[in-house]
């Protein structure tokens, strides 16, 4: 690939405009909003100038109720030989495509599973894709050329191709990716009503749940519209739920002692599911189908407990579980590995686990985690002034 358009500078058209400038290939930015054109090229994402040529491809990240129009006029004038978009609902603009009369032998739809609680060109980085899945939607009428020069910019990303139709992605990202977010959304709300003093004391676990909800508004209205038939049925599913749980907590509240047990059973019973559906994304430590961890290496300063304290707080911070932690070498030849040396651990995972392994350098701990957070981990770490190797 020697050439690319994006069309919209947000945080994920920028971020795959400098991953393109990056590997060499030539990019030409384009976006109604001047400012935010002018601080990606600022930013090395490329050029503002308009292509002589048409492009090897040309990439929409503009949000889902844009793109059929903006496909189809970037089509009319010959921006590019090959067109994608980044769009989280796929089946709607393709469905949309078709109805302008767009030339879908060329066009793949694409959706990076990456993104930030900041948007704009600001928060764009080149290696926000690295190793994150990007699923590409091709048709029957996709051409194998178009699919191919897809699959090169997912490549020139660093990031992980997946194939699905358009129905089957719409359906996969209701799940993991929006209903979250309205429930993150919800449950933010609840916030407007509380006490100061209750809002005072959220901690970690309240910042963790609602953090989408800190999104673009708009465009999450934008995006949850498109893909209602697919959000609408689980938010019923959903609401059959919550009406349960309801109903377990009144009876134990209006019910008398004797009768609470039938009203706890049902409670545990909607937990116990929450904590087997959440093992599904979770594959535990060495546990089947698992890949090794990957090691940090995390220097240490002079005070070491205190340092440990800061560095766990930090990983916490990052919304990193960790598999493991292997802590330093001590001359007196104390156990390294034992994680009781970190003040209350701090919640880390049981380091004896990675007793096996060699302790690290005297002044450094080793911190296991699961292959695909290795990298955002250590940008996070290194962003707070942390030595990682």
């Amino acid at each position: 690939m020697h050439s690319a358009a994006v069309v919209g500078t947000g945080l994920i058209g920028t971020s795959i405009a400098l991953a393109l400038t990056a590997r060499g290939v030539t990019t030409h930015l384009i976006d109604r909003d001047r400012d935010r054109l002018r601080i990606a090229a600022a930013r090395g994402a490329g050029t503002p100038e308009p292509p002589s040529a048409p492009v090897d491809i040309a990439v929409i990240a503009v949000p889902p109720s844009d793109i059929a129009r903006a496909i189809a006029d970037h089509q009319k004038a010959e921006l590019a030989k090959v067109y994608t978009d980044v769009a989280s609902v796929k089946a709607l603009p393709h469905a949309e495509c078709l109805a302008l009369g767009c030339d879908t032998t060329l066009l793949v739809g694409g959706h990076p599973l990456a993104g930030r609680e900041r948007s704009g060109p600001l928060s764009a980085r080149a290696d926000l894709f690295q190793d994150r899945h990007w699923v590409l939607t091709p048709t029957p009428e996709t051409s194998e050329s178009a699919l191919n020069r897809a699959l090169e910019l997912v490549s020139l990303c660093n990031a992980v191709p997946v194939l699905l139709d358009p129905p089957d992605h719409d359906r996969a990202v209701a799940l993991i990716s929006h209903l979250p977010h309205v429930m993150a959304s919800l449950t933010a709300a609840r916030l407007l009503e509380g006490e100061d003093y209750a809002v005072r004391l959220a901690g970690r676990g309240m910042r963790d749940v609602t953090r989408v909800a800190a999104g673009d508004a708009a465009l999450w209205a934008d995006i949850l519209a498109a893909n209602a038939a697919a959000v609408g049925p689980l938010l019923t599913e959903l609401t059959a739920d919550l009406r349960r749980t309801a109903e377990a907590l009144g009876r134990l509240t209006e019910d008398s002692p004797e009768q609470h047990g039938a009203a706890l059973a049902d409670l545990t019973e909607i937990l116990r599911r929450g904590s087997e559906g959440r093992a599904r994304i979770a594959t535990p430590y060495g546990g089947p189908g698992a890949h090794p961890p990957a090691a940090l290496s995390v220097a240490l300063g002079d005070d070491r407990s205190r340092q440990l304290e800061r560095l766990l707080d930090d990983v916490g911070d990052a919304r990193v579980d960790l598999e493991g932690m292997v802590l330093p070498s001590v001359p007196n030849g104390a156990d390294a590995s034992d994680v009781r040396d970190a003040p209350d651990a701090r919640d880390a995972p049981d380091a004896r686990r990675a007793s096996h392994r060699v302790p690290p350098p005297h002044g450094s701990v080793e911190l296991l985690v699961a292959p695909d957070v290795a990298r955002p981990l250590t940008d996070a770490l290194r962003d707070r002034g942390w030595a990682v190797r």
